[in-house]
């Protein structure tokens, strides 16, 4: 039971620390130029969208990865 805590903890730092990541190196993007006038909030919130969907697919596949290498000593 601690253990299912314990992975929970893992996963929800995890996904935060790619979350903010990711909002960090897209932040390098002159996003400007794409955008429409008056569009900033539409921008905006694509901003974020796109940095979740990175993010928690960054972070998945690093909880994939740190899991299944915990499991790996149990095929011999």
């Amino acid at each position: 039971m601690v253990d299912l805590g314990v992975q929970s903890l893992i996963s929800i730092l995890s996904h935060l620390l790619f979350i903010s990541i990711t909002w960090w190196a897209l932040q390098a993007i002159h996003y400007e130029k794409w955008m429409k006038p008056n569009r900033v909030v539409q921008m905006r919130l694509l901003l974020i969208l796109v940095t979740i969907a990175i993010g928690s697919a960054v972070s998945n596949f690093f909880l994939d990865y740190l899991f299944l290498s915990q499991r790996l000593p149990m095929m011999w």
